[in-house]
């Protein structure tokens, strides 16, 4: 069990209470401030409300007999809460009280004081399924339930979404609450894919509905509702639910990577919790209009002790607050410059969707999220025959567990899958859906492209169909936490192309209609914008041009930097260069050398063997390393063979957060494959056998980066116009 800092849990304290007498000219302590903590754990924000209150004898009493609520759903909490409430509350007074007012429920699930307000509710019979511990649980619940809750403070239970369905631990569903975050929060975002459902959220959409005309929420978030993409409608509603809001970032989130996971610092809580930190408060008032958004930020690199004298060192009131100004689209923070609405958009999802009065205004007409298989080490490999028996034998089992309605742990399952094998659907093997794929940087593998075991393949049918030719620019998606990438391939490309964190999407040149013909996917608007703005050149724009010139204008590093912001939030938009030719020249050069990488010609790296006697007396294999040493030019694959003569450039062509080079030296590593079945029957790798491949592909990804980078240095002096 993780536990809120002392320190945090005083400053949401002393916070919420100076926000109370700001607004409302009341203390918490004071009669008619009813106070709840929806989800106590062992009753530490109880607690020190009671110290909090101490001095003030009679108040205390009538706060601890009366307006001091709290719930919680875990036995051995819920015990160990009510041995703590009442403790303290006889060590200030001196004096043994029950503490009536610790209910014994899931507080998501306690609906019926929310359900007053609303119509067409499906809920109210909801309270008395809980099952409580006895009746006067249920009475307590039920008194509850008709106060006026005036705060609600607190740090709700986080709870990461499951990584394997074979954990059988799934997030569990709210009705109601997963009901009004879709009537409110998702429909407001303009985000492609939401995590609107986590318990973060979950908690802020009860407490506010729960919360009187007059009051404040005090919770801890996760801190990802402050500018990440995908919580823009969750911005947006809250900015329109409350008159004020006050943010501390205390950052911490462990999922980034790169420099920004080393700005991001320890957790304030442990480093046990992945997700970054925040701590939220919210002002309701009746007859207030309008709502005015604080921000304040840890500084970056901040120690996990650091941010908690950061908390503690300084009161609401004289903290260095900066007053955010939102956009329409939900922006609080980081808004990026605003000149970028004006650039042609890459594509959009009105246009993909063809909805009536989009007129195909973006350059692309479909674009699609990469191939998401949930189950990368079933479906891909290095080597087309474990493949072919990883799959086999896959099959084997799904068809086994489908027709019996079990679901056996032999392979990997999601709810996806569950669906498919509980509908009976099944798939024949076929050798020639093994095809290639690129599932990192500069990394090739096979995929076996199946309909059944792929839980969503992108648009493989329309965009790469068996047999047909295609390329496509595959980039960085909205929301993405590591630095904008951007890579042609000539096939499919996996969902975590470039970051194992973030999603990428694809724009192909062509697209397929299911009788095999072939289709533009830039737009004739696209192509009329293109033509208008360049009439006066010797030569017609294309749409093959376009493509090229769209490419190098990912790569340009002026346009990288003067709209990061922009990328991070929304899918890039293509502005108009004065010198097109030269663009799409560098752009169709570009694209030959990140396509063709296989091809082109080695760079004369310094090849060195120095026999591993040690090893070769054990009858064993070189030991695999595959580690670079930037400074000296160096990557030492294994304890026998290492590389000399890397130029400097080289490593800076970066995709992502890693260079090209360091791409392949990481998927070629040698790694004990996670899923149990694969481990047992299929650990067939062994970095010795793909050596010989790697040596190639590091001297022919050497010269890709270093021509690239002398393309992407002569654009930083070339105007734009």
């Amino acid at each position: 069990m993780i536990y809120t800092p002392n320190e945090i849990v005083r400053f949401m304290i002393e916070s919420a209470d100076w926000l109370c007498e700001k607004h409302f000219g009341k203390n918490l302590v004071d009669a008619g401030v009813e106070i709840l903590d929806p989800a106590t754990g062992t009753g530490t924000f109880i607690c020190e409300l009671l110290e909090h209150f101490r001095g003030q004898k009679k108040k205390l009493a009538h706060k601890y007999k009366e307006e001091l609520h709290a719930n919680e759903v875990a036995i051995l909490p819920y015990y160990v809460a009510n041995l703590n409430i009442e403790a303290t509350y006889a060590a200030i007074t001196s004096q043994y009280a029950e503490f009536p007012n610790l209910c014994f429920v899931d507080t998501l699930d306690n609906v019926l004081s929310l359900t007053k307000r609303e119509k067409n509710v499906e809920h109210e019979g909801d309270l008395l399924s809980f099952g409580g511990l006895s009746e006067e649980n249920v009475e307590r619940v039920k008194r509850q339930n008709k106060r006026k809750i005036s705060v609600i403070i607190g740090n709700p239970p986080y709870r990461a979404n499951q990584q394997n369905e074979n954990d059988n631990n799934k997030n569990r569903v709210y009705r109601h609450i997963d009901k009004r975050i879709k009537a409110t929060y998702i429909k407001e975002s303009a985000a492609q894919k939401t995590k609107g459902y986590d318990m973060y959220r979950r908690f802020f959409r009860w407490a506010g509905d729960r919360i009187d005309h007059n009051g404040v929420i005090a919770l801890v978030t996760n801190n990802n509702l402050i500018e990440d993409k995908e919580a823009d409608g969750f911005r947006k509603v809250l900015a329109r639910e409350f008159n004020e809001i006050w943010i501390i970032d205390l950052k911490g989130d462990a999922r980034s990577s790169g420099k920004r996971r080393r700005q991001e610092g320890g957790n304030v809580f442990s480093d046990k919790i992945k997700v970054g930190i925040a701590i939220a408060f919210c002002v309701k008032k009746e007859g207030a209009s309008g709502c005015k958004v604080f921000y304040e930020a840890v500084a970056d690199y901040a120690k996990a002790d650091e941010k908690r004298d950061f908390i503690a060192g300084t009161k609401f009131p004289d903290r260095n607050w900066e007053q955010a100004q939102p956009d329409d689209r939900g922006n609080w923070i980081n808004m990026g410059d605003e000149g970028f609405r004006a650039f042609l958009p890459i594509s959009s999802k009105s246009v993909r969707a063809k909805i009536l009065g989009a007129r195909d205004q973006a350059i692309f007409m479909k674009y699609s999220l990469g191939v998401s298989t949930n189950r990368d080490d079933w479906i891909y490999d290095f080597d087309a025959k474990v493949l072919e028996q990883k799959m086999k034998f896959l099959n084997e089992r799904y068809q086994a567990c489908s027709k019996s309605g079990t679901f056996e742990t032999t392979i990997k399952w999601s709810e996806t899958l569950k669906k498919r094998a509980t509908a009976k659907i099944r798939e024949i093997f076929q050798r020639d859906r093994i095809r290639s794929a690129a599932y990192r940087p500069f990394v090739k593998g096979v995929i076996y492209s199946s309909e059944l075991f792929i839980d969503r393949p992108g648009a493989l049918k329309t965009m790469f169909p068996v047999g047909k030719e295609n390329s496509s620019i595959c980039f960085s998606d909205s929301g993405s936490s590591s630095s904008f990438c951007a890579l042609a391939v000539d096939g499919p490309a996996d969902l975590h192309f470039g970051a194992a964190v973030d999603a990428y999407q694809q724009v192909p040149l062509y697209c397929y209609a299911t009788d095999g013909s072939r289709l533009d996917n830039i737009t004739d608007w696209a192509l009329d914008q293109f033509s208008a703005r360049y009439k006066r050149l010797a030569r017609a724009v294309t749409k093959d041009a376009i493509f090229h010139y769209v490419y190098a204008v990912l790569h340009d590093p002026m346009y990288r930097e003067k709209y990061s912001l922009n990328l991070k939030r929304e899918f890039p938009r293509i502005p108009f260069y004065k010198d097109f030719w030269r663009w799409a020249e560098w752009g169709e050069r570009l694209m030959t050398l990140h396509i063709g990488y296989e091809t082109v010609e080695h760079w004369p790296l310094k090849r060195t063997d120095t026999k591993d006697e040690k090893a070769a007396r054990a009858s064993l294999a070189p030991k695999p390393i595959l580690k670079a040493d930037k400074d000296n030019g160096i990557i030492v694959l294994d304890s026998e063979t290492q590389l000399s003569g890397v130029p400097a450039p080289a490593w800076d062509y970066k995709l992502g957060n890693r260079s090209g080079l360091e791409w392949i030296l990481d998927q070629y590593k040698e790694k004990t494959p996670k899923d149990p079945t694969i481990r047992e029957k299929f650990d067939s790798y062994r970095f010795k056998d793909h050596k010989e491949k790697v040596v190639d592909l590091l001297k022919r990804v050497t010269r890709v980066s270093v021509e690239t980078q002398e393309i992407i240095t002569a654009m930083k002096v070339l105007p734009r116009g």
